[in-house]
């Protein structure tokens, strides 16, 4: 069951190359977290071994969109994160929904260098105590983005601490860290890491992988399309069961523009 999302991901990543043609460049608007278009993001980690939880794997399917608006007066990007979680059980595999991250994020430059930051709430939406923390939450992100000759690099940084909830959850203070660099190809195609580092202050499941991939960006018409996959692999965890030692991550990101 874990594994039918990857399948179903790359699926729609293969139709999609067929039907679209090739462009040249584009790579490090598509790939800029900061780029302001509607945006909808289908990303799925297939976690094939976890450590202390022998012979068992585990998915998450998240649903992202990104959608920008004036209000107040200043660009912002609002952004949201619902995920499918796939766990393993006694008896097997449970998918259910997890729980529902948004924030908003006011952007600003500083010369070439794009800065985004904003408050974070997390709603606990989950269908199940497996795939999810039964608490709200609330934190800030931030987000910088460099642009080089050669591609993009920067870093998404979030902090979340929970604040009510359920009293016999345990409580949530969580610190992530995503550094991102896009190195471009010709023809569209680009080399790309983007690991997720956890730092769980409450818990024990705090881990750092490292990853390395590649992905390619289409134009259909106005539309932007970008699929990528890039395996990781968990450098540094602590005593914690449930880590991921290894992980896949496939993406198929969506771009609309604006007034579309």
């Amino acid at each position: 069951m874990a594994r039918f999302p990857v399948m179903a991901l790359v699926a729609s990543v293969l139709l999609s190359a067929g039907a679209a043609r090739a462009q040249d460049g584009g790579q490090s608007e598509a790939n800029n977290p900061l780029t302001p278009k509607i945006t909808l993001n289908l990303h799925n980690y297939y976690a094939g071994d976890l450590s202390g939880v022998p012979d068992e794997d585990a998915n998450q399917f998240l649903m992202r969109g990104l959608l920008p608006h004036k209000i107040g007066g200043h660009g912002q990007l609002f952004r949201f994160t619902l995920p499918v979680a796939t766990m393993p059980t006694a008896s097997g595999h449970h998918t259910d929904l997890g729980d529902l991250t948004v924030m908003d994020l006011f952007v600003f430059k500083r010369g070439r260098t794009e800065v985004g930051v904003g408050p974070l709430l997390v709603a606990p939406t989950a269908g199940d105590d497996r795939t999810g923390a039964g608490k709200w939450q609330a934190g800030a992100a931030g987000i910088l983005i460099a642009p080089q000759e050669w591609g993009i690099m920067g870093g998404i940084a979030t902090y979340q601490h929970s604040f009510a909830g359920d009293d016999d959850r345990a409580d949530v203070s969580l610190l992530t860290f995503q550094p991102l660099v896009i190195y471009n190809l010709p023809k569209g195609w680009y080399l790309r890491s983007s690991a997720i580092w956890n730092v769980d202050f409450e818990g024990d499941t705090s881990y750092v992988p490292l990853g390395a991939g590649f992905g390619k960006v289409f134009q259909a018409g106005d539309v932007t399309l970008n699929a990528f996959i890039e395996p990781q692999i968990t450098v540094w965890k602590d005593d914690g069961p449930g880590v991921p030692n290894w992980q896949a991550f496939v993406g198929f990101n969506v771009q609309f523009p604006i007034g579309k």
